[in-house]
């Protein structure tokens, strides 16, 4: 016997590429430019760090964080987003944000939700925990679309009366994955006073925030606290894996209400995996650093210039605000990714991978997602290769 639950799920993204691809050989030399594992260089100083504490491995770490870990995390809150919060009851540490992501679903959503079934909202296209998440809680899921007249932002305003009165928990991610959009300051405040309005819970997944051009992302919590909303109302979700280059150190937190923290620390005392105490060490003076931040914003900024001038009067093209992805526009995603894979041996990601079929439509279709985490030259070269394959003139 098998849960029924999760028999209908679709391929995960990669291995559906795999099987999209891997039977054709490559047009030329392999470039990887599908999974956002960043490649910049993480501060060298992380080696010390981890040798100075390596009789920690001898040791159970704390499932909720060392008490240094949650204080550097706090004060790193109260620099990046001027809002103070109680280390030890507003933060927990996460093995990773998508580990949080679906745990404080499992955590806080309800069984019912005004007398009927819960409903989780997500964008779509959509970080794919926030599905399996909404999945396991047994919540009906509302996949919004996020397309660019929206600006690649879900409008959950317009859903129906009955669905926000249903709905528990909205997931929101800005800088969006894979657009790169950022939420404006009155975007999140409509969406927390929509919240407000409709007593659901907003999860904020902000773990690209530190990736920006130009003006640094408005934070959920941030905005919450200037609107005077209940403490409880947002949660945001953090990793040093793209801000510090550190994606295996697999050090990231949740914050927010108290009760909520609670409740999600009461879940992960009994089924979470703590971070290992030398890289609870590492971690804390990880996220006390910035220099090493601005370097690994200024080389992804260097890598969106380059790429608006590759794409530049391409229709439909769209620089991003932030992140380190591409999402570029082709008439079918599967069939461009199998072509470049073919003629030159760029592998992307198709759109559809990342969304959901709504009402037989997937509002990926029509994208792919291309990573920029390989050093500077090599991503110019690529995106060159890419423009003339899917976009030169006939």
């Amino acid at each position: 016997m098998f849960p029924e639950r999760f028999s209908n799920l679709p391929a995960y993204a990669f291995p559906r590429l795999r099987a999209l691809l891997d039977s054709h050989e490559p047009g030329g030399p392999i470039v990887h430019m599908t999974i956002g594992e960043p490649k910049h260089a993480f501060p060298d100083w992380i080696k010390d760090v981890l040798a100075e504490n390596m009789a920690g491995f001898n040791k159970y770490p704390p499932n909720d964080g060392s008490p240094e870990l949650l204080a550097s995390i706090a004060d790193w809150i109260d620099r990046r987003f001027s809002v103070k919060v109680d280390a030890n009851g507003q933060i927990m540490v996460l093995n990773g944000t998508r580990e949080g992501l679906y745990n404080a679903a499992m955590a806080l959503c309800p069984e019912t939700k005004n007398g009927a079934k819960p409903v989780i909202l997500t964008p779509n296209p959509f970080y794919q925990v926030y599905m399996i998440a909404g999945i396991s809680v047994g919540a009906d899921i509302e996949f919004v679309p996020a397309p660019a007249e929206n600006g690649f932002l879900p409008d959950y305003a317009s859903l129906p009366t009955d669905v926000l009165d249903r709905t528990a928990i909205a997931y929101i991610c800005s800088p969006s994955n894979p657009q790169g959009a950022v939420a404006s300051e009155a975007y999140l405040r409509d969406l927390i006073a929509l919240a407000e309005k409709h007593d659901f819970q907003i999860f904020a997944d902000e773990c690209y925030s530190e990736i920006y051009r130009d003006t640094p992302p408005k934070g959920a919590l941030e905005v919450a606290k200037d609107m005077g909303a209940d403490p409880e109302r947002v949660l945001i979700f953090h990793s040093l894996s793209k801000r510090s280059n550190l994606p295996g150190l697999r050090s990231g937190f949740v914050a927010g209400g108290p009760e909520s923290i609670k409740r999600i620390k009461q879940l992960r005392a009994y089924s979470g995996a703590p971070l290992p105490l030398p890289l609870q060490r590492v971690a804390e003076k990880v996220w006390a650093d910035e220099t090493h931040v601005e370097e690994n914003r200024r080389l992804y900024a260097e890598k969106f210039d380059i790429a608006d001038q590759i794409f530049q009067g391409l229709p439909g093209y769209l620089s991003p605000q932030a992140g380190f992805f591409l999402w570029l526009p082709v008439e079918d995603g599967e069939a461009a990714a199998l072509k470049l894979w073919k003629e030159t041996g760029i592998r992307v990601l198709p759109g559809a991978y990342l969304s959901r079929d709504v009402n037989g439509e997937n509002p990926g279709k029509t994208y792919i997602r291309v990573a920029l985490v390989a050093p500077i030259k090599d991503v110019e070269a690529a995106l060159r290769t890419l423009r003339d394959c899917l976009y030169k003139e006939d």
